[in-house]
């Protein structure tokens, strides 16, 4: 009889050497360089995390908050075997700005019925979770073969691409500075080793933060960084909650995106399943499952709707720590951050420009990470379904071209990977047919010889 597998893996010291080895799922690291680490990990998602829901009229420091609850709950669901971080998902953002109204500016007047939308939202995509630790993912797989989940893993990245290069191109100053950032990530990626190289986002955006601050506040060149935000920030304050409202139109708004986030966590499972060298196929149930209970315990409070993150898939991408126990002390931090004001205010001072030079590194890492997916599957791009599947996706996903199914926006993403999808069971399946009628015709026209 088949011995039960335990909910958590039985984790061990990381044994092996920084420079070579990577830290597996189930290892730790000692707590200094856990400490570290987790740090850079609540680093390189406080961005996005901060950008979201202030295009939705939420609260940042609440926001903050809620995805360090989250990702720690995502561990403890997940049983600590999927290495991610939850933070707030860009696929909300056009569905709550047509189910409230919101203009853009300030907070969101009508950010009740978003909670109750997204609490609906994260129960149906925790049920769907439900269906695939009952019955695994093979349905999934044949809708998602490797061909369509390495065009989805590269949707990502260059989907954000336009609004990453956008966000350096305020001025030739802020540009030129967003190039300085990759430098100094480039120089402590390549020339460094050990725990430095593990840290390259950490500490290449400390460089090129010093780099700004001497060529602003001191040289007079560009905006000088403003830390008066600091000065005035209360250390320890609790953010402000909001009751949710459910309302029939908000929710036939709002819960359809979480078919967006199916796609999109599966395409990150994938990218990290690749990473790691790891089949973490049978806890993308929990996975999924975990995603949604955290969207709507989030939203229950007046938080965004979660995601797995992609920037931190693209840390793990260069500093090869998939450890699990290390995204719970990134959870801490956050934790940490959303209940002191003058810490999230000191971490805003980041200029842009930097922000968006670190995004520039992040988001191709993701985008390498998709083709890394053919490479490894063997991709046969000689078919032209392959090819197709492949070209449609990207191009809709790079340029964000979104369809609308009634009042509903797909956005790129949505859109791009449902096109991948749709192909790859339109063409494929012909493709089957034309092939199977066609070696019947050789067999049928070739001569049979009597011995």
């Amino acid at each position: 009889m088949q011995k039960k597998e335990s909910w958590f893996p039985k984790f061990k010291p990381y044994q092996g050497n920084l420079d070579t080895t990577p830290v597996q799922v189930d290892e730790y690291l000692p707590a200094g360089k856990s400490i570290v680490l987790g740090l850079q990990h609540a680093f390189a998602m406080f961005g996005a995390t901060v950008l979201a829901p202030l295009l939705m009229g939420f609260d940042p420091n609440l926001t903050i908050l809620i995805t360090g609850i989250g990702t720690i709950l995502f561990f403890l669901i997940t049983g600590g075997r999927m290495p991610s971080y939850l933070g707030s998902s860009f696929a909300f953002i056009g569905a709550v700005a047509a189910a409230t109204g919101y203009a853009g500016a300030g907070s969101n007047p009508n950010i009740a019925l978003a909670l109750g939308g997204t609490i609906v939202c994260g129960l149906i995509y925790a049920g769907i979770g439900l269906i695939v630790m009952k019955t695994g993912t093979s349905w999934i797989e044949k809708l998602m073969p490797p061909i369509v989940t390495g065009a989805i893993v590269m949707i990502i990245g260059l989907n954000l691409a336009p609004v990453t290069i956008k966000s350096v191109s305020a001025s030739s100053f802020d540009t030129w500075m967003a190039v300085v950032t990759i430098i100094c990530i480039s120089v402590v990626a390549v020339f460094t080793r050990g725990m430095v190289r593990r840290l390259l986002l950490l500490l290449g955006i400390v460089a090129a933060y010093f780099i700004y601050f001497l060529m602003t506040n001191v040289m007079g060149f560009g905006t000088p960084i403003n830390f008066s935000a600091v000065s005035e920030a209360a250390w320890i304050g609790l953010p402000t909650l909001h009751s949710p409202v459910f309302n029939a139109n908000a929710i036939l708004l709002i819960a359809p995106v979480a078919l967006i986030l199916v796609a999109e966590n599966l395409g990150h499972f994938k990218a990290v399943s690749g990473m790691t060298g790891k089949n973490l196929d049978p806890y993308m149930g929990r996975a999924f499952f975990a995603d949604g209970i955290c969207t709507s315990m989030s939203a229950s409070v007046g938080g965004t709707g979660m995601t797995t993150y992609a920037e931190n898939i693209g840390v793990m991408a260069v500093t090869k720590v998939y450890s699990t126990t290390i995204f719970v002390v990134a959870g801490l931090f956050a934790i940490l951050l959303g209940l002191s004001p003058k810490f999230g205010a000191v971490i805003s001072t980041i200029p842009v420009a930097l922000l968006g030079g670190a995004s520039i590194m992040v988001f191709g890492l993701i985008t390498v990470a998709g083709a890394k997916i053919w490479i490894d599957n063997k991709v046969d791009f000689t078919k032209n379904s392959t090819l197709i599947i492949a070209a449609v996706s990207l191009i809709m996903g790079a340029g964000n071209f979104s369809l609308k199914i009634g009042i509903f926006d797909l956005g790129g993403i949505g859109t791009a990977t449902l096109a991948a999808i749709v192909l790859n069971l339109f063409l494929n399946r012909g493709e089957e047919k034309t092939s199977s009628s066609s070696e019947n015709t050789e067999t049928s026209a070739t001569p049979v010889v009597n011995p």
